[in-house]
């Protein structure tokens, strides 16, 4: 038969402690959960584009920063491109933030809209089966994963066949619906045809902001890298030629270098650390200095300081993980409520559990090496 460890006895001596112990411990542990959940929604939701172009090879202009603020190009790099050996194809694609009017409210909100060749292959057909209706004049296609600001267009489609709204002032009619997602850039996503953009933004269609070439089968990708760089960009100088990981990785790292926002998501996580350490060494210290005359008696009787302080070690590890299994499952609801609200990719992640589950182990084993220095002054001539 076991025995009930010191520890655990300890602590469930004042449960009301206990409970006010792991309220801390559980706030510490939601607030770094939902820091690093919104950390890494933002990266990911930075490069859903980017990771659903069907594209090999990516030319941008050197000021270019982010998907969200792209400077154009000449098109007759791209076209230059489409002469290097082992391209397949190459497409155009433009970008820009129109102002469209919520069907329902009439209350207008700025959206990401691409422009696009319907003749080139840019999406996945998963994605965009069938872009027939953007070949007509003034047609769009309609994010169905947007935010809810933008109005009940997927609803009203699925109704009524048709919605008919304005964009930039001018009248458009969403001609099909998609799922793309939205970002911490942009908050919805419409699709049209190029020349459906250039009418819209009054563009010149021989800029161009993203273009996409494909190569053909079997063909060597770091080859035509290095012939579209060395044979267009290098001469001009003025394009930047990634890869498609390439162009996911500049994404990311203007999202995590160029903006304050991934700063402060780590600098609430590493606040919540903290506040946690403090709360479970007042705890424990509380508990310590409460027993003190019970430790310096197991000294009297022989116990080493090495066995004490295992007491104090152990009280830390019970409380991280009592107080992280609930707020794992709080934090997996929080998760879908910010999803509900914001149609961001949140969602908890075995990674993240894990990591998070070892910063709240680490925070209480911390907490316990600050406390022990009190089981140490423990002396049994103090109660004798």
């Amino acid at each position: 038969m076991f025995a009930i460890p010191l520890a655990w006895l300890q602590l469930m001596r004042e449960r009301i402690r206990l409970l006010v112990a792991l309220a801390g411990i559980g706030f510490a542990v939601i607030l770094m959960f939902v820091q690093l959940g919104f950390r890494d929604a933002l990266f990911e939701s930075a490069v859903r584009i980017h990771l659903a172009f069907e594209g090999d090879v990516f030319l941008v202009s050197p000021q270019s920063s982010s998907l969200i603020a792209m400077d154009s190009f000449s098109r007759r790099r791209l076209l230059q491109a489409q002469g290097v050996d082992g391209v397949a194809s190459v497409t155009p694609i433009y970008m820009g933030f129109g102002l469209w009017k919520d069907p329902d409210k009439q209350g207008t909100r700025g959206i990401f809209v691409m422009g696009l060749d319907p003749a080139g292959q840019v999406f996945p057909k998963s994605m965009l089966p069938n872009l027939d209706p953007i070949k007509l004049q003034d047609v769009v296609l309609f994010d169905r994963d947007s935010r809810d600001e933008f109005g009940p267009v997927a609803t009203l489609f699925a109704r009524d066949g048709t919605v008919e709204t304005e964009l930039n002032s001018r009248r458009v009619k969403v001609g099909g619906i998609f799922a793309l997602g939205a970002s911490f850039g942009a908050d919805g996503n419409l699709v049209t045809s190029d020349l459906n953009f250039q009418r819209i933004f009054k563009r010149d269609l021989s800029k161009v902001d993203v273009g996409l070439v494909r190569l053909k089968p079997g063909a060597d990708l770091a080859q035509v890298l290095q012939a579209i760089r060395t044979e267009i960009a290098k001469p001009n100088q003025d394009v930047m030629v990634f890869s498609k990981e390439e162009f996911v990785a500049f994404e990311r790292k203007y999202w995590q270098t160029s903006t304050a926002i991934g700063f402060i998501f780590n600098l609430g996580a590493g606040i919540g650390w903290v506040v946690g350490t403090v709360i479970v060494y007042q705890i424990l210290y509380t508990d310590v200095a409460d027993h003190l005359a019970e430790y310096a008696t197991l000294k009297a009787m022989g116990y080493r300081n090495v066995y004490l302080l295992s007491i104090v070690f152990q009280e830390a590890v019970i409380l991280s993980v009592l107080g992280f299994i609930p707020a794992f499952f709080l934090g997996i609801g929080v998760y879908r409520m910010t999803y509900k609200a914001t149609a961001l990719p949140i969602y908890m992640t075995q990674d993240r559990a894990v990591f998070v589950f070892v910063l709240t182990m680490v925070m209480c084993i911390v907490s316990g090496a600050i406390a022990v220095r009190k089981v140490q002054e423990a002396d049994p001539a103090d109660i004798f």
